[in-house]
């Protein structure tokens, strides 16, 4: 049945990760990094926004009507539009395989995490950072990734790609640690983040992931992970999937071979998708949890080729296709599939929200 009258921003996000159909598929923003459109959107200068991004990036939300926020994307440094600079990728190339295996031995491991929990400490901590959030976003939903909610398998982002996937290969037992020290990690935030959304705080839909794939599939074996990883993401998740929220999975480049064992560990949605990498609504719909429930998407629209390249008319076409996709297969909220940069036309920017927002299921 249609709905009969225009929800506000939290009924319809609430409704949407229900799976129950809203009155219009809700959006999530949160990931525009274009300093150039938040200027344009909300007549800030460029000295001005350099100045507070994260006031302007906020007013620039409102302005095109995000209904909730997953982030609010800053750039590293002035002058950027990414979240890495050179400062960021000197440090990485900075280490070495035997710099890494040291702070490895020097971290504390998972027995010793668990045996110092503070579940009131962390409560404490992480609800002022979300109420402080969520004033600051106004009537959006403060809705936020969590990316340290599940055990990290590749460490590159720390350690650099040759450094860390060198002492997977070398040292994979002692590289087992960090799998588990991260999967312990992320249970504790994870007994936080069910106890936020049991008090009505958090709602019961989170982004989490990580980028375990490049364009042509999987960084390590799936056999690898399968053995060393997989079972961790399912006990980092327990807790929130005990009250039933739904953990929605980050997917970028190709992510076929690893979909079955994401869906397995609990997840209950997927976000992202590269059609040139094969990853295709078409069949993505047609996936359930281990449940068998349909999925929640958080998508999937393009900022590799309709939202920089195409036209609003091709903009648009793109969202009604989303939703004649989505429709009586699985619950949508729209979101682009990453950030938003400034090669996307500003008119092709407008020309999705307002294609979203004039839309209906």
């Amino acid at each position: 049945m249609e709905p009969q009258t225009i929800m506000d921003k939290r009924t319809r996000l609430e409704t949407a990760f229900a799976l129950r159909v809203a009155d219009r598929p809700p959006i999530l923003g949160g990931w525009l990094a274009a300093p150039q459109h938040i200027c344009t959107l909300t007549g800030c200068s460029q000295e001005e926004y350099w100045d507070d991004p994260l006031a302007w990036s906020l007013a620039a939300e409102q302005a095109l009507g995000s209904d909730g926020l997953i982030d609010v994307f800053m750039p590293v440094s002035r002058g950027e539009y990414r979240c890495v600079d050179q400062r960021v990728l000197d440090k990485r190339a900075a280490y070495t395989v035997e710099r890494m295996l040291a702070e490895i031995e020097a971290m504390p491991d998972a027995a010793m995490l668990r045996a110092g929990f503070d579940a009131e400490a962390l409560y404490q901590e992480m609800a002022a950072e979300h109420l402080e959030r969520q004033t600051a976003c106004g009537d959006m939903v403060w809705c936020p990734a969590d990316w340290k909610l599940i055990p990290k398998a590749l460490w590159y982002e720390q350690f650099g790609y040759e450094t860390a996937l060198t002492a997977l290969a070398l040292y994979p037992d002692r590289y087992r640690k960090l799998i588990e020290v991260s999967a312990e990690q992320g249970r504790q935030r994870a007994v936080v983040r069910a106890r936020m959304m049991r008090e009505g705080m958090l709602p019961r839909a989170l982004l989490t992931g990580e980028d375990l794939c490049a364009q042509r599939g999987p960084l390590v074996s799936p056999d690898y992970l399968r053995r060393e990883y997989w079972h961790w993401v399912e006990y980092a998740l327990e807790p929130l999937l005990a009250v039933g929220a739904r953990v929605v999975w980050h997917c970028d480049g190709d992510y076929r071979p690893l979909l079955d064992d994401v869906l397995a560990s609990g997840v209950g949605g997927l976000q992202g998708f590269q059609r040139e990498c094969g990853m295709e609504l078409e069949w993505i719909r047609n996936l359930c949890t281990r449940s068998g429930d349909p999925l929640l998407i958080f998508g999937a629209m393009s900022v590799t080729e309709t939202l920089p390249h195409g036209t609003p008319e091709d903009v648009r076409a793109e969202v009604q296709r989303i939703i004649d996709l989505c429709r009586d297969h699985v619950g949508l909220a729209f979101m682009t599939s990453n950030t938003i940069t400034p090669d996307v036309p500003f008119e092709n920017l407008i020309a999705y929200y307002r294609a979203v927002q004039e839309s209906a299921w």
